[in-house]
């Protein structure tokens, strides 16, 4: 594989884009339509913004390098609420857009519906977000990536750390049932059985409720002293803060869902020293600093799947300048072929469109935010 730099490949794009337009010096009126998909509305919505803010950022960088293939990308957003029959809708809705890209969606349980519907109208998919090894394990076509990690990678890591760094201490595995939840917290629990610890409570719970009174009883009669949660943040602050409450102190531990701000504005003091995994913080990049600055100075933080989003976006576009094409399964081919100096670090892909390397990290919540821990 070669290795395949940000600064050569934009410098490629604006080459492909000088060529095409030398009979004619005015600016190109033809546009590319791709879009971005995500939950833009209800309680998942801080990772929408994630999503969207992390696109149109990589739109605007690559309009005004020049665009691709001589022409102007225009981004369409939709609202996928993390919803499997909304995703699938707005799949369709997307591919009667005209796009040829899409950069999403964020849950797996959208993901999975909506990927058929793109591969079968020819639109390259890349997920900042869906991590369950189902979507890449049994999708066809090769025409779908991801920039995230897989739930087995994330899982397996903290189910051996678990069964490391817990010996003889009682764990519980909740999970919120979700093809996400479920997914990593199976794949948790199994890595921490193979490492001879055993769970006093593995227990599902029903998302989006607001009292989890019947886990909390569960909690204080298995005493647990780690419990480790499979879902998103809404859950896990509800949980955390309610079994602080009932005065259950064992620590808590989760998985990448947590990685916004806003699990500890709902949570509130019973945030910190809560745990969670995820791969290396994107925004301590060299490569993402200026990026991450324009983003600030913008007023948006882009913390969690913001630069991955981006990053796919950049993928795609440098791909395509290669290729020479927006045709799905050239630019599927050239993205396996090389490796790609992004804002979230070197990838490569595999033959099922994953990362290549993956390395997780345990982080830690005090005083409102996040960072990097040592466990």
């Amino acid at each position: 594989m070669q290795r395949v730099s940000f600064g050569i490949l934009f410098a490629a794009a604006l080459a492909v884009a000088g060529c095409q337009s030398t009979v004619k010096q005015t600016a190109p009126t033809a546009q590319i339509v791709i879009g971005v998909a995500g939950p833009l509305s209800g309680d998942l919505a801080p990772f929408g913004a994630q999503l969207r803010h992390g696109a149109e950022k990589a739109v605007a960088d690559v309009n005004a390098a020049g665009g691709v293939l001589g022409k102007q990308l225009r981004l369409e957003a939709v609202d996928d609420r993390c919803d499997p029959k909304q995703a699938a809708d707005v799949a369709h809705d997307l591919v009667a857009r005209g796009v040829v890209f899409v950069d999403g969606h964020f849950c797996s349980g959208a993901s999975i519906p909506a990927a058929p519907v793109y591969h079968a109208a020819g639109v390259l998919q890349i997920t900042p977000g869906s991590s369950n090894p189902a979507l890449t394990d049994q999708a066809s076509g090769g025409t779908l990536f991801r920039t995230c990690g897989r739930d087995d990678f994330q899982g397996r890591f903290a189910g051996e750390w678990l069964a490391e760094h817990e010996t003889g201490k009682r764990v519980a595995i909740v999970h919120d049932r979700s093809p996400y939840g479920a997914g990593i917290a199976a794949m948790a629990k199994t890595a921490m059985n193979d490492g001879g610890l055993r769970e006093v409570l593995y227990e599902g719970i029903a998302a989006g409720q607001s009292d989890y009174g019947g886990l909390v009883n569960k909690l204080k009669r298995a005493k647990p002293d780690v419990v480790y949660f499979g879902g998103y943040h809404p859950e896990a602050a509800s949980i955390v803060r309610q079994i602080r409450a009932a005065g259950v102190a064992a620590r808590m531990l989760g998985a990448d869902a947590l990685e916004t701000t806003e699990f500890a504005k709902l949570a509130g003091d019973a945030a910190n020293g809560v745990t969670f995994t995820s791969l290396g913080d994107a925004r301590k990049q060299p490569e993402a600093a200026q990026l991450v600055d324009e983003f600030r100075k913008s007023g948006f933080e882009p913390e969690g799947y913001t630069l991955y989003s981006y990053a796919a976006v950049q993928l795609w576009a440098q791909a395509v300048a290669i290729a020479g094409t927006t045709d799905a399964a050239k630019v599927a081919q050239t993205l396996r072929g090389a490796y790609w100096n992004t804002v979230v670090g070197p990838l490569s892909f595999d033959a099922k469109g994953d990362v290549a390397e993956q390395r997780y990290v345990w982080y830690v919540f005090s005083q409102g935010n996040y960072d990097v821990t040592r466990m």
